[in-house]
Order: C-alpha cells, then structure tokens, then sequence
C-alpha cells in the first residue's frame, strides 16, 4: 500500500511538473520560452512595481510577429494578461533592471504562475468599476479613438495596453453599443507594426467603406490609414503607410473630416504647440494648407488630439467652427484637459474669432481629457467622449484589473454669454433614457437634479465621514467641487483639489451623475461642465442641499 502511495505521488508530481512553463534561462537577464502547439492563449503574470520585460514573440521560422513590453512578476503577482498565441511557437524575453536585487531569473514567481488557457476570466474584481459608464474588461485605457455611427450602432476604439493596467503597448481596442450606455468588448481593431504603435486618430464613413486614420508612434510619428470593409469589426492597412511625415517630435492624432465647401478631407494634426491642416481629394495624397494655434490660448503643454466641427447656436440661427485642442500639461487645475476655440473654417484657414489671450475649458474638472466626436451621428448632433481621468495620476488610482474610463456621453451646441461664443455641453439624450425611479437617498449609481437659488451647497457625503461639497455662487457666477475629503487620495499629491469653474450667468437647475468612482456636474441649460474621478471606501448614501432642492433617480444600466 506504502509503495503505490509513493508512485501516485510520483507521478502527480510528474503531472504538475509536465504542466508548468519551463524557460530556458541564457543569461541574468534573458530567458526563452518554447511554446506548447495547439494552446489558444498564454497567460502572464504581471507585478506591477517591477521593470518592463521585453518579449519578442516568434513564428516557426523564428520570425517576430509580436512585440510586447510586459511587467512580468518577479516576487509576486498582482494579476494576469492574456496573450493569443496564434501559432506562435516562441517567446524571446530580456528582463531589465538590476538582477543583482531582483535574483536570479529562474526563480522569479512569473514561471510558477505562468499557465496555457482557452479562456480569460473578464469578471469585474474591482469595487470602483463604473456601472454605467465605458471602460475595458481588463488593461489600460487612454484616449478614445475613431468614434464612428453606423447602421444603428456607436463604435467606440480607444488607446488601449491589453497586456497590463499601466500606459504601454498601445493599440486600438474596440467596444460597440446601441444606446451609448451598454458596451460590448469587440476584439482587437488595429495593432502595432513596424512603423509604431498605434496611437490615437480617427475614423470616416465613406459609402460602405469605414477608414481609420491614426498615428504610427516608432522612432519617429508618422500618419497611417487603414480601411475596413466589415463595418469596423477588422482593418486592411494600407500598403503606401505612411501617408503624412513630419520632422516635427510630436506630430500625432489625425481627426479626418469631410469639408463640403471644398469638395475636400480635412485632416487636423496636432503638431507640438499648434495645430496643423491637411487637405485631399483621395485620401491618400495630402497637402499642407495651414498652421494655427501661435499665441493663442494656454501653452502649457503639448497639444493634442484636435477634432474641428462645424456647430449651430440655435438661438440666433448662427453658426461657427470649433476646434478642440486637448492639453497636457496646463490644465485649469494642473494636469491635462480640453481648451477650444471659436472662430471660422474656410477648408484651408482656420481663424479664430477671440483675442489670443482668450481660453475656453470644455469642462472645469480634473478628469475630463482627450475629448473626441463621433463621426456620422444622427440627426446632425454633435456627440463627444473624453477620457475621465488625468495623466497626472492616471497609472496610479486604486484599481487594478483595468484603469480608466470614459465620461458620459456629451452633445455640443453654442451660446453667447458677453461679446464670446462658447460651447455648451449637455449630457447626450441617451440619459434620460436610463432614468429611472425616484429615490430616497444616493446610491452608487444616480442622477441627483437640484434646483437651485443664488447661493447653494450641496454636499455628499458617507457614514465614514468622507465627502464631496459642490458650491454655487451666483454673485461670482461660480461652481465648485471640493474632494479633498472625498475618499482615497493617498495615491496622489495630485489628486486632493477644488476646481471652480465660471457659469455665464446664473444657473437654475445642476444635473450631478455620480457612477462609484465618478461625479460629473452639469447646468442643465449646458453653460457648465464638470468631472472628477472620487475613491470613496464606501458610496455616498446622504446628501445636504442648503439653498436648493434636490430630486434623486435611478440609473437603469
């Protein structure tokens, strides 16, 4: 009986060691790894503290078909990242940093853990994970790319990393939706290649035809296209890439439009501290037609991802070009956030309607950056998305399985406040179709509607104490949001803050959304817009009105 209990032990651990990855260990910081035919996917274990590994992913002719940076545990492992095997038949792996402090390569806790899947388990893990706003099922997600509408349905891609929660390796991911509230996980768009990563751009409808424009970032930032005959689910690159070169270091985002007066595409390229125009008839050849942005507006920081847009003020039946320019650094209150300007558009020349010195905030929060339309929404509507987070503390806020996402969805028009044109900013009428019953108190995920008098403070706060104080002030004809006492905001020195923003006017009723980890404030008639990421250890269940009355709903999501 012993001896048959010694060999099931045997061979169990036969079993166990048949299982795991075995690497080949080449030097102190060099390791290879023979991959298993047949297996759907690989799964890596990440340790987020540690220095990027370098993996090269090779055919059977050991040819790369796959470059990814990935930081693989060492000590231990916070999380796992799928990657899809495709008949891949090795990985090439350089460690970097002082192995002299890390040890020995064999023994880093990234082996024991290292495991062949068929499946990814995408299950949220994550308290602060919105419920009715968009973000990735796992990974890093920046900027949103290539908004398109088409036969009923909202594409969405954006600057993704599926391959940890931290800026890297940045490629298209996509969602889709119907409503602009529920996203479905679409896979990858568009992947790097050797002329870069795939940094952010746009997309066109043309006929059947969608066309994605985005920047190749490799040693140089060059503009690419891309053209999809499945209404966006995949992308055909095209074979003369690049299309747009510049010797300039930061020459990024393409946001292609047609302009009908000059029977033209348009392409806005940010370009360091200015904006760059580009016309053509095909697409494929482009001619430089123009320069703006020398003197106007804040310069705090490189611009980026531009979208110019033809709006209406249906009050006075006038209209005007708007051109968005997304800045980082020189946010009002540090970090990045979207400025724009008013002025005219003549398909070559951009020409700016304020004096220089004029700047226009979008939104007045800390979080609301890399703002985008949609190309091709019904009813000639305007629709935006940003990026509801800052790049001063973007890799760092307390989430793990995914980081970042997007605001709710916006729609622009115009008003005039003074002698200036400014855009307004509504939440899109998608909301009002997921509200929901009237409530008692807050819950995690509620639309609060306050009417408001000259003076009005609302404040949301915890059993734990923590809370967040939203001001108006109608004789400074000002809003604030004070979270220095939201929750966690250990992360960051950055992050404790009150952003104030100016209200043209006085305001008559604020529409407050507020999803687990995020508020974003609203005048109901669009003069005001603000949005800040909160970390509570619990939600918010009270709220005090004092000079207003408040009205909660549910969010159907």
């Amino acid at each position: 009986m012993k001896k048959l209990l010694l060999t099931l032990m045997a061979l169990a651990a036969l079993t166990i060691a048949q299982g795991q990855v075995q690497p080949m260990v080449l030097g102190e910081n060099h390791a290879m790894l023979k991959l298993e035919q047949g297996r759907k996917m690989l799964l890596l274990p990440v340790q987020e503290k540690e220095e990027i590994a370098a993996i090269a992913v090779l055919d059977g002719r050991n040819e790369m078909v796959k470059r990814l940076n990935v930081k693989l545990a060492v000590d231990k492992v916070d999380y796992l990242v799928p990657v899809e095997l495709n008949g891949a038949k090795l990985l090439d792996i350089t460690f970097h940093g002082d192995r002299r402090t890390k040890g020995a390569v064999k023994d880093f806790a990234c082996w024991r853990e290292m495991k062949y899947s068929e499946t990814f388990d995408t299950s949220n893990r994550e308290r602060f994970r919105p419920l009715y706003h968009h973000t990735p099922l796992y990974g890093w997600m920046n900027d949103p790319n290539g908004m398109f509408y088409k036969d009923g349905v909202w594409h969405l891609y954006y600057q993704y990393n599926p391959y940890g929660s931290m800026w890297e390796n940045m490629t298209w991911g996509h969602s889709t939706s119907r409503d602009l509230i529920h996203w479905e996980a679409q896979p990858l768009a568009i992947e790097s290649d050797w002329l870069g990563s795939i940094f952010s751009g746009s997309c066109v409808v043309n006929g059947n035809d969608v066309v994605a424009f985005y920047t190749s970032a490799g040693q140089h930032q060059t503009q690419s296209m891309a053209v999809s005959k499945d209404g966006g689910k995949t992308f055909t690159k095209y074979e003369g890439n690049p299309i747009v070169t510049s010797d300039k270091p930061d020459f990024r985002d393409p946001k292609v439009f047609w302009h009908e007066g000059t029977k033209r595409w348009i392409m806005p390229l940010a370009v360091g501290q200015e904006m760059q125009f580009y016309s053509s008839k095909d697409m494929k050849a482009w001619k430089y037609e123009s320069s703006f942005g020398q003197e106007y507006g804040n310069h705090g920081g490189v611009w980026e991802c531009p979208d110019l847009f033809e709006l209406k003020n249906e009050k006075t039946g006038m209209s005007n070009w708007v051109l968005l320019c997304n800045i980082n650094p020189g946010g009002p209150f540090g970090g990045s956030a979207t400025q724009y300007f008013v002025g005219q558009f003549d398909g070559h020349k951009f020409t700016c309607e304020s004096m220089p010195k004029v700047t226009k905030w979008m939104d007045y929060g800390k979080d609301h950056y890399a703002t985008v339309s949609f190309c091709n929404a019904p009813d000639n509507r305007r629709v935006v998305l940003a990026w509801m987070s800052n790049w001063q503390y973007a890799n760092q806020v307390p989430t793990m399985q995914f980081r970042s996402a997007n605001s709710i969805p916006r729609d622009l028009g115009l008003f005039k406040y003074g002698e200036e044109t400014y855009v307004s900013v509504t939440p899109s009428r998608e909301m009002d179709a997921v509200r929901g019953k009237k409530l008692k108190q807050p819950t995690e995920a509620c639309e609060i509607v306050v009417d408001m008098k000259s003076q009005t403070e609302i404040v949301l706060s915890n059993a734990k104490g923590e809370q967040v104080v939203m001001t108006y002030d109608g004789k400074k004809q000002t809003f604030s949001m004070d979270r220095t006492k939201s929750g966690d905001i250990s992360f960051s020195s950055d992050f404790p803050c009150v952003t104030v923003a100016p209200t043209y006017g006085n305001l008559k009723q604020l529409r407050i959304f507020i999803d687990r980890c995020s508020i974003e404030a609203f005048d109901a008639d669009g003069k005001m817009a603000m949005t800040n990421l909160v970390f509570p250890s619990e939600p918010y269940r009270n709220i005090k009105v004092k000079g207003g009355k408040a009205t909660i709903y549910e969010i159907k999501y």
